[in-house]
């Protein structure tokens, strides 16, 4: 049997979230997340969104208990991302599909403490507590445009008598997507969406790290045609962001 899918295509198909009109892309991270993946190998596969109100029967059958995202791989269920991920990189590998996964170890943690935060300020309804949660939001994005404005090892020319100028790069392992960014960005998009919506928060201006790489993503295909509209977003978060008491 074949480790990987070179001499044919596989047979795959994505099962996401529904939106609230029951058909469209939902608002879930993660859907868009392998929706991604899969658009960035070049793969041929089908999607189905499934309308978690109205579960059907077979989809029942085919993946009992299971929430999307999840998907199938020439018949088989896979429903665990993080395994998922691992799969497609194996599977779908060079020289037929492209290779994934982040060159340097970092891309993959910068901004991994970023939804937590925003979710903390988002969900909190003490007046008090607020300043404290906004700063921590602002400190953890704050860590991602450091690491987005520093230079990579490969943009330092260790010939130069220059001091290094900052980095100019696309994405967080270069100016390519990878396996790191299709992790980052849903959730990102996210926090930029819903933190304006509910708390009238703007990520800073002066985070040119951040915004060229937010400007960078909405520039791509993979990214844009896989994402929910920002209504769906805001209609997504309209019961998790609480108002804060008077």
């Amino acid at each position: 049997m074949s480790t990987n899918c070179q001499d044919r295509e596989p047979d795959i198909e994505l099962f996401v979230k529904a939106g609230s009109d029951g058909e469209s892309i939902g608002n879930c991270p993660f859907s868009q997340r392998l929706f991604m993946i899969l658009w960035l190998k070049g793969v041929v596969f089908n999607v189905t969104t499934v309308d978690l109100r109205r579960k059907p029967a077979d989809l029942h059958n085919l993946a009992p208990g299971t929430h999307p995202p999840f998907i199938t791989f020439d018949g088989e269920v896979k429903t665990d991302i993080n395994k998922i991920e691992e799969f497609l990189e194996a599977m779908l590998s060079p020289p037929k599909y492209p290779r994934l996964a982040a060159r340097q170890r970092e891309s993959n943690t910068a901004g991994n403490d970023i939804f937590a935060k925003f979710s903390a300020f988002i969900k909190n309804t003490k007046p008090e507590a607020n300043d404290g949660l906004k700063a921590g939001l602002t400190k953890a994005l704050k860590k991602l445009d450091d690491y987005l404005n520093s230079p990579l090892p490969d943009e330092i020319d260790a010939n130069s008598k220059e001091e290094e100028k900052g980095s100019n790069r696309s994405f967080l392992d270069g100016n390519k997507l990878t396996l790191a960014d299709c992790n980052l960005l849903p959730k990102l998009h996210i926090v930029k969406i819903v933190a304006k919506k509910y708390r009238n928060y703007d990520i800073p201006s002066d985070m040119t790290g951040v915004w060229r790489y937010l400007k960078n993503a909405y520039a791509c295909d993979e990214f844009t045609n896989t994402c929910a509209a920002d209504a769906e977003i805001e209609v997504a978060y309209k019961d998790v962001a609480r108002r804060l008491a008077k």
